[in-house]
């Protein structure tokens, strides 16, 4: 039976053995069965026992489609990288393929490739606190000033389906909230203090529909500022008010305890994929999201996309996004894990919109598309969907500024790199 670490009662964790026996109550989705643990429990082989001496970040969800793309981008850079995932919406291949790539890169630059880790189990088991024993810190003369060899958490591991949050509230409620906050707990045993929180421009909620202009970080605040008050309103689904609920977590735990540097990414629309093809987007659930549901048409797996509302107050009656490379997206998390040291104790939780600052229709991105693929895509005219907001554009002075970040790729690489993607998965009829 495997080991695992109990709360630290002094400055290192100890290890005891506890039982693996699940607590969580029965959903139609988000529990935690006895199964899921049993998978842990060999994922955790023989040789938990054994401790990391290098340092590593690690990627909750690292497997999914912006996770795939931050951990790739992370082992480019040299960062050794540890990845939780519970495969619930993603392929072991995944794993496998940035693997490829990353040794690629390193290869044509002559450099070693970092070292790249696997623990297949949900965020949410107790068997976490095993996997996090592992990076105790062993050696006396560092342990005086840091408890672990993670550096680093990037979080992705939420339910992010609008419609479906509307139809599970308490699925998104104890996945996205209640699972974060434990944890943190976790984390916060551990010393592990620099935390990124995979966040959403839908916490803006009605601020993006008012006035066509892009929304800035400081129309949303959690804590009264000068003259910004905290609070938010028109938030049109659970699933955004599990992101908003978040954040607000968040602020408060770095305001109680300002040794935390927390950073909550405003996610606007990742698009695209790794010009590869071996990382592209291929969720095990139904996508919602207009460019794999564009895809599925080029593919004939749809025989239309539904166009949901015609009468927004835009430039050709189509919903406005901003639409980001998730290459660049990437990016933004490294930018932001490595800015967090360099901030102030006043500013250890900072929120950053992570967009392009342009929009663009639905019409035109399916225009671009077309444009890609050389075929003409089949479009059907809806009704808007409950939720929707008809503008929704990033302002990105601050993370320019703050992170030295900003986007290098445009919405024709996101169209061609998705056009690629496909066709060398074989999907597209000839």
């Amino acid at each position: 039976m495997p080991y695992i670490s109990t709360p630290p009662s002094s400055r290192s964790p100890s290890l005891s053995p506890v039982s693996t026996q699940a607590t969580s109550p029965a959903s139609s989705c988000s529990s935690i069965s006895q199964r899921d643990l049993d998978n842990d429990l060999l994922s955790l082989s023989i040789d938990s026992l054994s401790f990391e001496t290098r340092d590593y970040i690690l990627v909750i969800g690292g497997l999914g489609f912006i996770g795939s793309h931050t951990a790739l981008e992370l082992l480019k850079d040299g960062q050794n990288v540890v990845v939780v995932d519970n495969m619930s919406n993603s392929f072991e291949s995944a794993f496998t393929n940035i693997h490829r790539l990353a040794k690629k890169h390193h290869v044509s630059r002559g450099t070693a490739c970092p070292d790249f880790k696997l623990h297949k189990l949900d965020y949410r088991s107790p068997m976490m606190r095993s996997v996090l024993g592992r990076y105790v810190v062993q050696d006396p003369a560092r342990s005086a000033t840091r408890l672990s060899h993670i550096t680093g958490v990037i979080h992705f591991a939420a339910y992010k389906s609008v419609s479906e949050s509307t139809e599970r509230p308490l699925d998104y409620y104890l996945n996205n909230v209640a699972g974060m906050i434990e944890l943190l707990v976790l984390l916060g045993d551990f010393g592990i203090k620099n935390f990124v929180f995979s966040s959403s421009a839908t916490v803006y909620g009605s601020v993006l529909s008012e006035g066509g202009a892009p929304v800035g970080e400081e129309q949303l605040v959690h804590h009264e500022t000068g003259t910004l008050t905290p609070g938010i309103k028109g938030l049109t689904s659970p699933y955004g008010r599990t992101k908003y609920f978040s954040e607000a977590i968040l602020a408060d735990v770095a305001a109680a305890d300002p040794s935390w540097r927390i950073t909550a990414l405003r996610y606007f629309n990742p698009v695209g994929c790794e010009p590869s093809g071996l990382l592209a987007e291929d969720p095990r659930q139904k996508p919602t999201n207009l460019f794999p549901v564009v895809c599925q048409v080029l593919t004939g797996e749809r025989s239309v996309l539904d166009v949901f509302g015609t009468d927004w107050d835009t430039r050709d009656g189509t919903a406005v996004r901003d639409y980001i490379h998730v290459v660049d997206l990437a990016q933004g998390h490294l930018a932001a894990l490595a800015a967090a040291g360099k901030r102030p104790s006043e500013l250890a939780f900072r929120a950053y919109n992570l967009g392009t600052g342009s929009g663009f229709t639905v019409a035109e991105v399916v225009s671009c598309m077309e444009r890609a693929a050389s075929r003409t895509i089949k479009t059907n005219l809806a009704p808007r969907r409950v939720g929707d907001v008809g503008f929704c554009v990033a302002a990105t002075d601050r993370a320019t500024q703050e992170l030295g970040w900003k986007t290098q790729l445009s919405l024709d690489d996101c169209a061609a790199d998705t056009w690629r993607c496909l066709c060398l998965s074989g999907k597209v009829p000839i």
